[in-house]
């Protein structure tokens, strides 16, 4: 049931661990960040993953996981994290705490996430750690 492909999705990235995560996501994944570009393929998705741990330290909690029709899935969270290197264009980094309320949207294919798409409010966290 993908319902939990995307649970242990959500339980890698708990555990920072990535190499799990990108055994969740499709080879050619579609990963539509917040606020920027679709970066496309594992490696892009791996990198990404990587700056963020340098960068902020999350936790999500109140995961709830829908299920749609054909293989679509949405996901409500808490973004419980720590910002810790500055990340260029946002404010600087101090080791602020910051909690903001999330969504993702998912596609499910051949038993893998083939797209994700994360929302999540910008002005709220700049407000947060400025």
């Amino acid at each position: 049931m993908s319902t939990e492909l995307i649970a242990r999705y959500y339980a890698a990235f708990n555990d920072g661990d990535t190499d799990a995560m990108l055994a969740c996501v499709a080879p050619d994944v579609a990963h539509h960040v917040n606020e920027g570009q679709v970066r496309r393929g594992r490696d892009a998705f791996r990198d990404f993953c990587d700056h963020m741990a340098r960068s902020y330290r999350e936790t999500l909690t109140d995961v709830v996981i829908l299920a749609g029709p054909e293989g679509r899935y949405a996901a409500e969270f808490t973004v419980n994290g720590t910002y810790l290197e500055t990340d260029p264009g946002l404010p600087d980094a101090r080791g602020q705490s910051y909690t903001l309320p999330a969504g993702a949207f998912f596609t499910v294919a051949d038993g893998a996430i083939a797209r994700v798409v994360t929302y999540y409010n910008l002005a709220d966290w700049i407000r947060q750690v400025s």
